[in-house]
């Protein structure tokens, strides 16, 4: 009886237990609901040249991560359903008021850009924001019945978990019925490779470069740039940017910008069309090395200190070792980069540092750092009679400033002026470019914050103090406008 009873458990046991098609069947029913949910955010995005307006297309494949080029119609408009792009990519709406998040090596200057929706209507889009350094860019169209894509969190995500690209590669999904791919997460903290410099040494102009990208074994083929990697819950948490293969391989790896802290803050700048700031703390990173290694040793060495920055102001010296920033261990120059770069301006840091071997801890309030690059700004600071301010450091790099008519003794200064309208009251008065505004009608000014606080409200002449070298100053006079 007692056999008996015991084979009767392990058949009641064995029916219970999902057969192994079961298994792959709820895998595939999460798989697909996840793609419903994400895709009705995905759009099509075709970039047409001004230029060629008309031209004749020809059969062309550019060696850049936007995507190739096919063979196009000549008749055929953007608008046409049977338009084939000569250049597309990806974008993800993001808000309901017709704004969508791309990457910003799909812009290029001198194109118009059509977006196509997952309900098949097609958009012509301009530009809202865009910033080179996180490589994201926000379009924006007339239309407010859009759905946005959920954001997830990048920061939680681990090695071996599933997710989904969703794009338009090829163009193949130019219809706005996103193309769809899955797979792994790989690895995280990739580093996109350095672009080439017209010294020959390789660049590294976005925080990519320094190590944020997630990698996945999903594929990702030439125009899913832009598009969504999601999760199994459809929610983004990552940005697909199709990097190209080495010459005579197929791509092995798809890469993705992680929805982080950093994605977060940047994405609400773009969207309020605003600029994107980064930290700086003004030094010459260097790694370490293979010996100091050997030795226990970790973090990036200060091989030199840019005169009147953060810096040299709180007290760094060439030869400290920076071995970690707000408690996070610094590795080598790269991890030291992307540390500050993902602190915004004014953020007070603490540095742990080691000089001559004994430890030590600094605290340091970052400045701005210079951005490379075209920026798209759609809602700059607004302007005083004329001019327009940032901080120096924002302008010009430190390595820049003994070029100035007026040097600069200290990245706080004051604020520089980066436009100035012809005609203007402040043209009028002898502002230029580059001049440097420490005081507004005797009140210290040391940001645009600042500087624009002090001009508020004032309707006179207005006067404003230059800074020049060894302390000496002048003061302009500024009228109201007329």
């Amino acid at each position: 009886m007692a056999s008996l009873a015991l084979c009767q458990e392990e058949t009641v046991a064995q029916r219970a237990s999902p057969s192994a098609r079961q298994l792959v069947a709820a895998i595939e029913t999460v798989v697909a609901d996840a793609i419903q949910r994400a895709e009705r955010s995905v759009v099509a995005i075709a970039r047409e040249r001004q230029d060629v307006a008309g031209a004749d297309f020809r059969f062309e494949f550019r060696p850049d991560p936007f995507g190739g080029r096919v063979l196009g119609v000549p008749e055929s408009k953007p608008t046409d359903p049977d338009f084939i792009p000569r250049e597309f990519a990806s974008g993800v709406v993001i808000d309901s008021r017709g704004l969508i998040l791309t990457a910003y090596h799909v812009l290029e200057e001198g194109c118009r850009y059509f977006v196509t929706t997952a309900d098949r209507n097609v958009f012509e889009a301009w530009v809202k924001a865009a910033d080179p350094r996180s490589d994201l860019a926000v379009l924006a169209v007339n239309r407010t019945d859009l759905v946005p894509i959920e954001l997830g969190d990048a920061e939680r995500l681990r090695k071996g978990q599933f997710v989904i690209a969703l794009g338009n590669p090829y163009a193949l999904a130019r219809d706005g019925r996103a193309s769809a791919s899955w797979g792994i997460v790989a690895n995280l903290a990739r580093k996109t490779p350095p672009l080439p410099t017209p010294g020959g040494g390789p660049g590294k102009t976005t925080l990519h470069h320094f190590g944020t990208l997630i990698q996945t074994d999903a594929k990702l083929n030439l125009g899913t740039s832009g598009g969504p990697l999601v999760d199994l819950d459809g929610r983004m948490i990552g940005l697909c940017v199709s990097l190209a293969a080495l010459t005579g391989y197929e791509q092995a790896a798809g890469y993705a910008i992680p929805v982080d802290g950093m994605f977060r803050r940047a994405l609400e700048a773009l969207k309020e069309g605003r600029e994107v700031e980064y930290g700086l703390l003004g030094i010459g990173p260097a790694n370490l090395t293979g010996e100091e290694r050997q030795r226990g040793l970790y973090g990036s060495r200060v091989s030199r200190v840019w005169p009147g920055t953060p810096a040299e102001r709180y007290g760094l010296r060439a030869g400290d070792i920076i071995t970690a920033i707000n408690d996070q261990p610094i590795y080598d120059a790269d991890t030291l980069m992307l540390a500050v770069g993902r602190q915004p301006v004014g953020a007070r840091v603490r540095l742990r540092v080691l000089r001559d071997g004994q430890p030590n801890e600094l605290a340091v309030v970052l400045t701005k750092y210079p951005v490379k690059g075209r920026k798209v700004v759609s809602a700059p600071r607004p302007a005083w009679r004329g001019i327009e301010v940032d901080y120096p450091t924002g302008v010009l790099d430190p390595i820049q400033w003994g070029v100035l008519e007026t040097p600069l003794l200290n990245y706080d200064d004051g604020v520089m002026v980066t436009k100035v309208e012809e005609n203007s009251p402040a043209w009028r008065a002898g502002l230029r470019p580059h001049h440097v505004i420490s005081h507004v009608a005797g009140v210290r000014v040391r940001t645009p914050e600042e500087f624009q606080k002090a001009v508020a409200g004032r309707n006179g002449p207005v006067e404003c103090r230059l800074t020049a070298p060894q302390g000496r100053t002048r003061v302009i006079t500024v009228p109201p406008e007329a």
